[in-house]
């Protein structure tokens, strides 16, 4: 359930999904393949992408090592996400994204810089949660400027939720976080509203979070600070 990133673009709604009887927060959209981005598919993503299966992924067979586990949804374009596990190689990274053109970027990214600790599904992100990771199985979980859907009448159609934040705390291990953030006020009134009503969650901050150190600015966040837009983090810890 990849989100569309709201400082990165958004697509056309998608609305009922009959067949699973719930609301999508994403569209796929094909998007246009850049030369490299399609080659690092090719030859990169037999080694980093893992395929959607409905069996609890193994971490230490995927990543060949013991580590803590970060799940990332909708990691866009891939930059936050490889700067990020460049910055943690202790660290193992899982990202979840359904457009193409981010998978082949980050792929790109994990050959430029000989990245190893990353692994990627192209897949809806609620069905990975439900079906590929197993509970209390994570260390942490990031969703960085999820698609606000900041029309009144499709704010129903956003992430975070509280059956999807329900879920997705389930895979969290005790004493692992959430970090979300957004640069729109008024969802992260929201978000704060649903991660503090979930009762498996505690607050790091009194309201909003400092910016972690690791979470980079990115240079559409940068773009918007400049212009005066702001941006909201949120860090909650498992109970």
């Amino acid at each position: 359930m990849s989100d569309n990133k709201s400082a990165e673009g958004s697509g056309k709604p998608l609305f009922y999904d009959p067949a699973e009887h719930r609301i999508r927060s994403f569209v796929t959209r094909a998007g246009r393949l850049s030369t490299g981005q399609a080659r690092a598919i090719e030859v990169l993503g037999p080694q980093f992408c893992v395929p959607y299966n409905k069996a609890p992924l193994d971490f230490d067979r995927v990543f060949g090592r013991n580590a803590p586990a970060i799940l990332e949804i909708g990691f866009g374009m891939g930059e936050t996400t490889a700067k990020i596990a460049a910055g943690m190689p202790e660290k193992n990274f899982i990202g979840v994204e359904v457009h193409t053109p981010g998978v082949g970027s980050l792929l790109k990214l994990i050959g430029e810089q000989g990245l190893t600790n990353l692994r990627l599904i192209q897949h809806d992100a609620f069905e990975v949660i439900t079906n590929m990771i197993a509970p209390a199985s994570l260390a942490g979980a990031h969703i960085f400027f999820p698609d606000p859907w900041h029309k009144a009448r499709h704010n129903k159609r956003r992430l975070i939720q509280p059956p999807f934040v329900s879920l997705l705390v389930s895979r969290i291990a005790p004493g692992g976080y959430l970090h979300c953030a957004t640069d729109w006020q008024e969802y992260a009134e929201q978000m704060l509203e649903v991660l503090n009503a979930e009762p498996a969650l505690r607050n790091t901050a009194d309201g909003y979070a400092p910016r972690p150190d690791y979470r980079p600015v990115t240079k559409f966040e940068n773009r918007g600070l400049r212009l005066g837009h702001g941006v909201w983090d949120l860090v909650f810890a498992k109970r």
